[in-house]
């Protein structure tokens, strides 16, 4: 009986925090977890799923690519490269579809669209490397203007989240003419009401920690942030808080949005994430908010 007591004390250990969910289907599950650790669950569901054939700017860019309208594609993500992939291959083959992108200059930003690349056998003309921002991959042109000339050229542009406005303007500059190409499986939930809430009190310093359980979820809470010009004050609350992801995938996008995850779980499954949170954000809490002081 005592160790039953004693078990069910050690799970309240998140004491009455103020904990976010970003999740959508499994939003109600999220909340039971997070209570029964002793948290005060938010839920802001973050996403809804979107069939590929939707997706009508990247079926757009399939279309021009066949036709022979783009001198130059730039890969910016290994998730984005394969999902574009998928789109595409709604109306086309892959064997159509490498093909095609092995006549003209293909650019890759990092790492993860060049290993997509390489597997499919798509000679890269030009990679940027690290730490592999918007500013290395205009660099890398730059120092390949004579083999991948921009000006007057037909350049796509793979984006996935948040468009990169640096990139376009730094493209368009050197004489571009660009099309971005967003490519979603994931879009924003028809009703933003609840994000925006939630985007508003991250902004107030009125949660203390925040779980991420896939890497779409951060590039929308941004792309909010970013509409309600709360962007800074998103970024600047992030280092009062805890900051959880679910594993080595959502942690590198948070990354890359120059978002520093404070923790990932043993098991990258949403029990594990609350449950180790729950152990942990006291302490992270206490020594993230004493560094802010």
């Amino acid at each position: 009986m005592i160790v039953a007591m004693e078990s069910r004390e050690a799970r309240k250990n998140l004491s009455g925090m103020r904990v976010l969910s970003l999740e959508s289907r499994r939003g109600p599950e999220m909340a039971k977890l997070i209570e029964n650790h002793g948290g005060r669950a938010t839920v802001a569901p973050s996403m809804r799923e979107v069939p590929l054939e939707s997706n009508t700017q990247a079926l757009a860019f399939a279309r021009t690519l066949f036709a022979g309208g783009f001198d130059v594609v730039i890969f910016l993500t290994g998730v984005g490269t394969r999902g574009l992939a998928r789109v595409v291959e709604t109306i086309y083959s892959h064997e159509q579809y490498v093909a095609q992108l092995s006549k003209i200059a293909v650019v890759a930003r990092g790492p993860k669209p060049v290993a997509v690349l390489k597997e499919w056998n798509v000679p890269i003309a030009v990679t940027a490397p690290e730490p592999n921002t918007w500013r290395e991959v205009l660099r890398a042109l730059d120092a390949s203007a004579v083999a991948v000339p921009l000006k007057g050229r037909k350049v796509a542009m793979q984006e996935y989240g948040v468009s990169n406005e640096e990139l376009l303007s730094g493209l368009t500059e050197r004489g571009a003419d660009v099309t971005p190409v967003p490519v979603y499986e994931w879009a924003l939930p028809d009703d933003t009401g609840p994000l925006r809430a939630a985007v508003s009190a991250i902004a107030r310093n009125d949660l203390d920690v925040i779980l991420f359980t896939t890497a779409t979820q951060a590039d929308h809470v941004l792309q909010i942030a970013a509409e309600m010009k709360m962007d800074d004050a998103l970024r600047s609350a992030f280092s009062r808080m805890v900051v959880a992801s679910i594993g080595p995938t959502t942690s590198e996008r948070l990354r890359e949005l120059g978002i520093a995850p404070d923790m990932e779980p043993t098991h990258p499954k949403m029990g594990f994430l609350v449950s180790e949170a729950a152990e942990r954000s006291e302490e992270i809490l206490r020594q993230k908010r004493k560094a802010a002081q």
